[in-house]
Formats: structure tokens, sequence, C-alpha cells
């Protein structure tokens, strides 16, 4: 019969390890164990853990998988599922820059330095269009359309209806490949060449469409 966690030495409990040595000097195993709180009747609740870090290879796995996938492993659930993934989007908010709006984009390893850390390891495509002002000060980043493993479907319009919302002088598209691989597809650069048509209406200008892969961008306006 495998250990209960009262049953272990309380300096060996998550909880009481971290009260008293600090979160850094938990394991991955022993930090998740105190978002999943309790185990099962089989399972410590770091024992789930481990399980869970197996089955999806690191914390970087945990990711990517959906709150379907992650309730489906048995122990987990529903509840824990939420709880895994509202921790895992509280540790992404907290990596991002805090002083994003107003930051000037001068080049396209600015804007790859804004969004390459939450686009690089997502398994599906999103849109997300940075707006700036004359002076190409960020204004706002609006995530516009999440598709599938491999495409998305959009129209100019959709873009440029948020765009005007915003005020924005100037706009830079960013999608990523979750292949890794940042070659532009004949469909990214006919999309691209839509855009700069349809902003030009408005007297907007598209300054740039970027495609993020693991760790490496590539610049459309670049090839």
């Amino acid at each position: 019969m495998p250990l209960k966690m009262k049953q272990l030495p309380e300096s060996e409990r998550p909880y009481e390890k971290l009260q008293i040595y600090g979160a850094k000097k938990l394991s991955n195993s022993e930090l998740l164990a105190i978002i999943i709180k309790t185990g099962t009747k089989e399972e410590t609740s770091i024992d789930l853990a481990n399980r869970i870090l197996i089955l999806v290879n690191d914390l970087k796995g945990l990711q990517d998988i959906s709150l379907e996938e992650l309730g489906k492993i048995k122990g987990i659930g529903k509840v824990k599922a939420i709880q895994i993934q509202a921790a895992l989007e509280l540790a992404n908010r907290i990596n991002e820059p805090i002083n994003k709006i107003n930051k000037k984009i001068s080049s396209s390893k600015d804007v790859a330095i804004l969004v390459q850390d939450e686009l690089k390891n997502l398994n599906y495509e999103i849109i997300k269009v940075i707006m700036l002002d004359l002076k190409n000060r960020l204004i706002k980043i609006l995530d516009i359309k999440i598709g599938s493993t491999k495409e998305i479907r959009i129209e100019p319009s959709e873009i440029m209806k948020e765009i005007l919302r915003a005020q924005a002088c100037k706009f830079i598209i960013v999608h990523n490949h979750p292949s890794g691989d940042v070659t532009p597809s004949k469909a990214d650069i006919e999309f691209t060449k839509r855009m700069q048509i349809c902003a030009k209406l408005f007297n907007i200008s598209l300054v740039d469409h970027i495609i993020i892969g693991k760790n490496k961008y590539k610049s459309i306006f670049r090839l």
C-alpha cells in the first residue's frame, strides 16, 4: 500500500517544505502537487504530479495540453485541470514585460521579444495584431483569431475593424507556425498583400508581418 501524504516526514511534505525552505527548493513535481492539492486512493499528490510530468515530458508540455486532455488524466478531473491551467497562465503573465504600453517598436526583433515566449510553444495558430501610433509606440496588442494546427482563415476587414476601433495609425501582424518552421506559406504572402491594400484604403500602414517559430522568427517583408 502506498504511503499517504500524512505518513511522510513533515520536512518532505510539499506544503511544509515550502514553508521551511521556500518555493525555490521544491522540485517541479512538488510544486505541481501543491496546485493539485490531493491525490487518489492509489497515489499521493506528488505521485500524481510525477506521473503527469512524465506523460507530458516536462513543464512546457503542460502548456501544450488542452483543458479537456488534462482533465481526462486519472486523478485530475475538471477542477484540478482548471487549477493547473490557471497557475500556468499566471506564470506566463508574470513573465510578460510590464512596460509594454508606449514601448517603441523599431524592428522585427522588438516584436519577437514582445510575443515570442507566448507563441513559440503553441500547438495551434494564432494571429496577433500589434497596434502603433505615428511614432511607432505600442498602443495595444490584440489576439484576433485562433485557428487549427495548420492555418487560420480570416478576412482583412476583421483586423481593420479592431485597428480603427483602437485609433491606431500603424500596425504589425504576427502569427505563429506550430511546426516551428518560419518559412511563409503562399497563403501567408497573399494574405499580407491583401492586408496592405485594405490598410491603404484607410490611410493606415501595415509595418510588418512576422512569423514566429521555435526560438526563431521571420519577417515576410524581408524575404
